[in-house]
């Protein structure tokens, strides 16, 4: 059979490459085997870093734990080894190796963390797989793995390797290679489909595999996808539970167990449901049992609601039972403060090391409202209509008030998800689960807290394109964030969290019931192809307020008609027929107000058979009502409440125009999303290898000299224009001479460089005269000359004055940002914020959404700038700090956008080491609570 994920390491009969021979799990010692009952000599083993430590997600939605092997694993290995099978130990070491000696065990657990890598993964207390990758030279190393046989088959091979190639990433290796067997066909097809480039080879009855490291575009994809389907599967095994045992059930009424088990069984839930509770034979006519252990039956997903101080000894029997996920409803976690967040942390590790996902704890819990799979694993009482939406919240106690609305409103939801403290499944998991499942067409989002902006961003710029997402996002302005819910802290403004949102196609709303606005037209209507809207109504008092509300937020009103207060259906029906006709038309606003003692149903059933057939979005006003109203609902055969082609209504056509205005804006957004044109490539590793080298001779980072910044900025295409330092009149002279006049003397100082009075620049300097002048003149009219760090730079063209920054942000990873140069821009906020990656569309909007644009484009008669290459160059320094995160700081600071081109005439740049990996790095790893930082 091919099951075997196993391989060895070349070298062991020293035959086939030029090099010194290798062991099969690293280097062959001299010395002879030394005997089972010998002690070998343990040698201090240098501590390995501490980010490549994680929780992970193996391709069944379970989770286990990766982490550097060390001395102290010793016996687990043994272990391990012992439930390998014999042929996965061939096909590992290519001979019979039934046990390991002492020597082999000492060495293959004791690593340098530096030529010698080893990671292991380990579920509960035992290792399950290792993997290892030892150097040969400078740049290569060879790598292997050995996996449990009852544990293949989960993607296990593939998150070692991603690990191990990270690590030699980190430690400059730039080639991993293997030797397999040709009929381990598995381990041949895991490296292959890896997404590098692997080069093969065949000698003496051996695969020999080769490939560069190097995270291309390719093999981020499978990465990506990998996470992707794992993600999806650990939350589709929540919804999709055949059994549920809720833990903590009660006999007494009002209790959070009777509720829990109450709201299963009156909710249809379609699968089995036990309860454990050890004080009591039944529960609500359902027989008890003393623990979970004691169901007779298989257990999918445990709801939990007992003391919070009893939640990990229920993880563990949750465990050994075989549980995939738990729900924790308990509170007292990190909600209440230090030593709550002390248990929190025990209690996700604790469930992370046995292979559990948890929701909560302090949470609501779950809804799934699919007939085939329905369950409303939560203490809400109401039951959601079926519907095409999919909720993800946090606070408890706003889901309830949530599903109240949903509830009223009509709009029906496909799942829900209340995540609590949300320590371990996010929103993020949620959206995975939701971009692939049919019954979701929007999402929804209200989010108190974002653990990984970074990783956010990048599944809703892949999600958007697909469906809308809808987001409420609380602590906008004061960044705050509830108790219970640790994040790393924010050193990007408000603004960038802002266009992070917008760049990634997110509906960004500022209420509850905006959202709802929102969701009931997406969920109902198509989206419009423009901004031109047609407004028909029976009020003209309405239909002037809408048609202000349309262009307040930039809708353009093509048709208004009213028909007065005595129209009727069929006025309604040839009036809303044309609009909808119209070709200069892409969406309509209906508006009705009855006359006195008319029930206004015939133009109700007028709406809703026009709303059915249109393919323009049709929003009302109709009899003031909110949410999607009976008489203008379709039937829906999948037996949602309300079908795609009911029309929404709302009370006042400010919102109803409020609403079609942001889904506008989202189908703009959609209609940009094509391929990305290519720049001509750049290659980030000679950037990277001279970071490397400055941080080799400054371990504790520096500001780059003028000579550094322009090797620097010269890798990725930027030209930084040579400023020469002078600190007399005569060096001024002298430089002034060897750039060949027509130079620029002026200090660069921060208190000087930004001077509204330009009063620190003398230009046009031609011959050694001028520049004595202009010395004479800066030195006597600056205080302190001696700190205004003057230089003398070639005259540049005219052009208008930008400048392009970016920074490494603790939460977010790379931000970048765009502006005019100068204090007014900083005293008016006309700054714009992208997250890198940014693509071309991303860098013509920023150029174009500073308020100062108009500036570049020949404002009253103005020159108009080469917009084309102050967008090249925005997107090469959003490549750069995207490429190397040691770039803590870099701006541009001065860059004149001229007919001509962007001309750099003033940059500085801030490199430091990296002391914990960015949480989207190139590796998939869970959440993982380290003091009070939640890098998801």
């Amino acid at each position: 059979m091919g099951r075997i994920l196993s391989c060895r390491l070349p070298g062991s009969d020293g035959a086939r490459r030029e090099r010194a021979p290798r062991d099969r799990l690293g280097p062959v010692s001299s010395a002879p085997e030394t005997p089972a009952s010998e002690e070998p000599e343990e040698h201090e083993v240098p501590e390995a870093p501490r980010h490549w430590e994680a929780d992970v997600l193996l391709r069944d939605g379970r989770t286990a734990h990766i982490r550097p092997i060390g001395p102290e694993d010793a016996e687990l290995l043994v272990d391990f080894y012992a439930r390998v099978s014999d042929q996965s130990k061939y096909y590992r070491f290519f001979t019979p190796m039934p046990r390991l000696s002492p020597r082999d065990v000492l060495r293959f657990t004791n690593v340098d963390h530096d030529r010698r890598v080893a990671f292991v993964l380990t579920v509960g207390e035992d290792m399950i797989a290792v993997g290892r990758y030892d150097a040969y030279d400078d740049r290569r190393a060879e790598v292997a793995f050995l996996v449990q046989d009852d544990h293949q088959g989960r993607g296990i091979a593939q998150v070692l390797l991603e690990h191990l190639a990270q690590a030699g990433r980190e430690r400059g290796i730039e080639v991993f290679s293997a030797d397999v067997l040709p009929d381990n066909q598995r381990m041949i097809q895991t490296f292959r489909d890896a997404g590098y480039k692997v080069a093969s080879g065949f000698e003496d009855g051996v695969v020999t595999l080769e490939f560069e490291i190097d995270p291309t575009e390719t093999a981020i994809g499978v990465m990506q996808q990998r996470e992707h389907r794992a993600e999806s599967a650990s939350i589709e095994a929540f919804f999709n539970a055949r059994s549920v045992a809720i833990i903590g059930a009660s006999r007494r009424q009002d209790t959070v167990g009777r509720t829990l088990v109450r709201n299963l069984v009156t909710g249809d839930y379609t699968g089995r449901v036990y309860v454990v509770n050890p004080s009591t034979e039944a529960v609500a006519g359902l027989p008890s049992y003393a623990s979970v252990g004691d169901i007779p039956g298989d257990v999918d997903v445990a709801v939990v609601a007992v003391p919070a101080e009893s939640v990990q000894d229920v993880v563990l029997d949750c465990a050994a039972k075989g549980v995939h996920g738990l729900i924790v409803i308990s509170s007292g976690f990190a909600e209440t403060g230090e030593e709550g967040r002390q248990r929190q942390r025990r209690l996700v590790g604790l469930a992370r090391s046995y292979g559990l996902r948890l929701i909560g704890p302090n949470c609501l819990g779950i809804i799934n409202t699919d007939p085939a799979h329905q369950l409303n694993a939560s203490l809400s009482t109401v039951m959601p209509p079926r519907g095409r939406a999919g909720f993800f919240c946090q606070s408890g106690a706003l889901g309830s008030a949530i599903l109240e609305k949903v509830n009223n409103r009509g709009l029906g939801l496909s799942t829900f998800v209340s995540a609590g403290n949300r320590a371990d499944v996010s929103g993020n998991d949620l959206l995975q689960y939701w971009e692939e499942d049919a019954s979701t067409e929007v999402v929804l989002l209200y989010l108190e807290s974002i653990g990984n902006p970074r990783k956010f961003s990048r599944i809703t710029r892949r999600v958007s394109r697909r469906k809308p997402i809808v987001a409420v996002r609380s602590g906008r302005n004061t960044q705050g964030v509830p108790m219970g819910h640790a994040v790393r802290t924010i050193g990007a403004p408000p603004e960038a969290v802002d266009a992070m949102f917008a760049q990634s196609g997110v509906i960004q709303v500022d209420t509850l019931d905006e959202m709802f606005d929102v969701a009931q037209l997406l969920a109902h209507q198509p989206l419009p192809r423009g901004r031109r809207v047609a407004v028909v109504g029976n009020s003209d008092a309405l239909g002037l307020l809408a048609t202000d509300a349309a262009v307040s937020v930039g809708l353009v009103v093509n048709k208004s008609v009213q028909l007065g207060a005595d129209a009727g259906a069929e006025d309604f029906e040839d009036a809303l027929d044309a609009a909808i006709d119209d070709p200069d038309v892409d969406a309509v606003v209906a508006v009705y107000i009855p006359p006195l003692d008319v029930s206004g149903e015939d133009v109700a059933n007028v709406l809703a058979a026009v709303g059915e057939q249109s393919d323009k979005p049709l929003v009302s006003t109709f009899l003031g009502a909110e949410g999607v109203p009976e008489l203008l609902r379709v039937p829906d055969v999948a037996g949602s409440t309300a079908g795609r082609g009911s029309v929404p209504s709302y009370p006042a056509v400010e919102a109803a125009v409020r609403a079609l205005a942001r889904v506008v804006s989202y189908a703009v957004w959609v209609g940009k999303q094509g391929a990305d044109e290519d720049d001509d490539e750049i290659d980030p590793t000679p950037a990277k290898r001279f970071v490397s080298e400055v941080l080799l001779r400054h371990p504790d980072g520096k500001v780059l000299a003028p000579d550094e910044l322009v090797e620097l900025l010269r890798c990725y295409g930027i030209d930084l224009w040579v400023a020469v330092p002078v600190t007399s009149r005569e060096e001024a002279v002298a430089a002034g001479e060897r750039l060949g006049w027509q130079v620029v003397l002026k200090a660069t100082a921060e208190r000087l460089r930004e001077r509204p009075d330009q009063a620190h620049v003398w230009r046009n300097i031609d011959d050694a005269r001028e520049m004595e002048d202009a010395w004479d003149f800066l030195t006597g009219v600056i205080s302190d000359p001696d700190s205004a760090g003057f230089v003398v730079q070639r005259v540049a063209p005219p052009g208008v004055p930008v400048s392009i920054g970016s920074v490494e942000d603790p939460l977010f990873g790379p931000v970048i940002s765009f502006g005019i140069s100068g204090p007014l821009t900083e005293l008016l906020g006309d700054r714009v914020y992208r997250i890198p990656p940014l693509s071309h569309v991303d860098a013509a909007e920023m150029v174009r959404e500073i308020k100062a644009a108009p500036l570049l484009f020949g404002y009253r008669g103005g020159d108009v700038a080469d917009v084309e290459d102050i967008e090249r160059l925005v997107r090469r320094v959003a490549q750069l700090q995207n490429d190397i995160p040691q770039v803590r700081t870099l701006d541009l600071a001065l860059v004149l956008a001229g007919p001509g081109g962007a001309t750099v005439l003033n940059a500085s740049a801030k490199v430091e080491p990296v002391a914990d990996a960015r949480s989207d790095w190139f590796v998939r790893r869970l959440t993982a609570m380290v003091g009070d930082t939640l890098p998801e």
